[in-house]
């Protein structure tokens, strides 16, 4: 059985760029309003544990879904794509669109006591964007944010430098949530340990490598309700395999990273339920480091991307889990652009590509030019890429072998993957990147992506570098004109496609398995975070 149900609530128009359209309601709520029970969720993450509970700090997807249990944003999306109220219950905006103006939800309190006011959101905006926070995901969604005013006790006025037409996808995301100014007033070293926000539960304790326990937030308004359980333990626990044998056991009640032939295993089952809650953003892909050595060439990634046929792993490998993607978005992005012609598997054609290169075949079938290997470094993080990716990577491996390409595939751990790519030591990489909307494109593909951001990390690993497409996503970005918004996304991934910039796989795989006897379970939000607020003990 699965079920996946978005936050989003409220049917309001989303808010156009250049417009002076204002959205308001009540706050954010729960699909039901469930009843309060004594009990404590156990649920299993195979994500690698968070460095930093606070997700302003870096800002990475297993931050994301904890601190989705216990921090919340200022607007939700819902099903449709709409952005509506949550924290904040009303916005509007200028017409040059350098001026948005939010009105804050009222009567809510932060978990510590204390209430939710425009100052706390300026210093969270501030918080974010202070080099000393070494924010990226969150830092590089308010690029465009030069000033936040508290104008009064209730309202917050974002004054841009350019108009940003991804502004409410970026205020949806957890890594922009809002926590408690006392907290962010504390060490880093402290606020890490224990983010204070506004969200269903409170984090009460956190013992590294092993658990976070959260209880009940006494001070929660947002919701209908107060949430049903008392408690949540959340357990890191690496293993596929101990993690789906503690559920069928009945000693954690829910998991992510399931694997694929679990999920199809237990598709017949009632007492295992699936949750599948797809990430918005850029698709599961292979990139290609343009900026150095062999991929340099074109010829040489197309050659790549022609010469090798991943239709037959996706298959194989995921039991209908995952379906092959030819475009840089995931497919709950509706401005996606496919062109799947480009990626027909030709090896003839891959290998006149590599001749034409300069690249001739050596006395051991690798190819060589002026004295040089054609040997391609590939970190792989173990943390983010399943088993069963893992193994499609080395399906590619072996038929790059038959290219004449020597792919060396290096597991790594998630600060050793980190470090690699900062210090630019790879080919090919795989680097999923999970944010609402197209402007995801900007991120991965402008040259401005190619700088690191305070905290290190660059998200632009195909290191392309093309004015052309920096224009296009820069009007992109700018544009309230959604038609032309989206012939300019087009034209963008067109672009991405075309230069061979990297080889799109599937949508980030994002599979919850959880017992038959939870309630509730299926909210998420907007990037795919299950919200455990609504969900109870059957019976």
């Amino acid at each position: 059985m699965n079920t996946h149900r978005r936050l989003r609530r409220f049917a309001a128009p989303a808010l156009l760029l250049g417009s002076a359209l204002a959205l308001s309601a009540c706050s954010a709520v729960a699909p039901t309003d469930p009843v309060s029970t004594d009990k404590t969720l156990v649920y299993a993450s195979g994500d690698a544990e968070p460095t930093c509970l606070d997700p302003h700090v870096g800002g990475n997807y297993p931050q994301s879904l904890l601190a989705a249990q216990f921090l919340e944003q200022l607007v939700a999306e819902n099903k449709d794509g709409e952005f509506t109220p949550w924290l904040a219950k009303s916005w509007t905006t200028s017409p040059d669109g350098l001026t948005w103006t939010f009105t804050l939800a009222d009567n809510v309190k932060f978990s510590d006591g204390t209430p939710l006011d425009a100052a706390a959101v300026v210093r969270n905006i501030e918080h974010v964007q202070d080099p000393e926070t070494k924010s990226s995901t969150g830092y590089l969604a308010l690029a465009k944010v030069s000033k936040a005013t508290a104008t009064d006790a209730h309202t917050v006025t974002l004054n841009l430098s350019q108009p940003d037409s991804a502004l409410l996808e970026s205020l949806s995301q957890p890594w922009l949530a809002i926590e408690s100014p006392a907290g962010l007033a504390r060490s880093q070293d402290e606020n890490c340990q224990a983010p204070i926000g506004t969200g269903a539960f409170v984090v009460d304790s956190w013992k590294r490598q092993d658990s976070v326990t959260l209880s009940r937030n006494p001070h929660y308004t947002t919701g209908k309700g107060e949430p049903a359980l008392a408690k949540i333990t959340w357990r890191f626990i690496p293993d596929s395999a101990t993690r789906i044998a503690a559920l069928r056991s009945g000693d954690v009640q829910m998991i992510d990273n399931a694997q694929p032939d679990t999920i199809a295993a237990s598709a017949a089952s009632d007492e295992i339920k699936h949750l599948d809650a797809p990430r918005p953003g850029s698709v599961n892909r292979i990139e290609f480091n343009s900026s150095r050595g062999p991929l340099a060439d074109e010829r040489v990634r197309e050659a790549l991307v022609r010469g090798v046929d991943v239709n037959a792993g996706i298959k194989t490998l995921f039991f209908g889990t995952a379906t092959r993607s030819y475009s840089p978005l995931s497919s709950v992005e509706k401005l996606g652009f496919s062109e799947p012609k480009l990626f027909d598997t030709d090896v003839a054609a891959a290998k006149k590509l590599l001749d034409e290169a300069g690249w001739v075949p050596g006395a051991d079938g690798i190819r060589e030019k002026d004295g040089q290997k054609l040997s391609l470094k590939f970190p792989v993080s173990t943390n983010q890429s399943i088993p069963a990716e893992q193994s499609l990577f080395e399906q590619i491996q072996e038929q790059a072998k038959g290219l004449g390409i020597a792919i060396t595939i290096t597991p790594l751990d998630l600060s050793s993957w980190y470090e690699a790519l900062g210090k630019n030591d790879y080919d090919l990489v795989s680097a999923p990147y999970t944010k609402v909307g197209p402007d995801v494109l900007r991120i991965l593909y402008d040259s401005s992506g190619i700088t690191p951001a305070p905290s290190g990390y660059f998200a632009n690993h195909a290191q392309v570098n093309l004015p052309a497409l920096d224009d296009l996503l820069t009007r992109a970005a700018e544009t309230g004109d959604q038609t032309e918004r989206a012939s300019l996304y087009e034209q963008a991934q067109k672009t991405i496609l075309e230069g061979y910039y990297i080889l799109p796989l599937y949508d980030q795989q994002n599979h919850f398995l959880y017992s038959g006897k939870l309630t509730g379970v299926g909210e998420v939000n907007s990037v795919g975070n299950p919200l455990l607020r609504g969900v109870s003990f059957a019976g």
